[in-house]
């Protein structure tokens, strides 16, 4: 079984591109990509805005524990978070 899924991967990477502009690379994105620390875009203000962001385009609510390094690791990471906060909603 896929631990995410692909429309909730497709827009975990809508929203980095569009959050922190990366449209050049956004083709090179892909679960296994890592975010925090190795994204310069990606600096603390950067995930405030990209959590900011996954809760207007998902609809959820990320709360201050939700929002950890291990999460923000990889696109992976992060579209699970959101599958997991898009099946707690029901």
């Amino acid at each position: 079984m896929k631990a995410t899924d692909d429309a909730t991967v497709e827009g975990v990477k809508a929203v980095l591109v569009g959050t922190l502009g990366l449209q050049g690379r956004a083709d090179s994105l892909d679960e296994s990509t890592p975010l925090f620390g190795s994204l310069p875009e990606l600096d603390s203000l950067g995930v405030v805005e990209v959590a900011a962001a996954l809760e207007g385009r998902f609809h959820i609510v990320l709360d201050g524990e939700d929002v950890t390094a291990e999460v923000f690791e990889t696109v992976g990471s992060l579209s699970a978070l959101v599958d997991a906060k898009l099946a707690e909603q029901g």
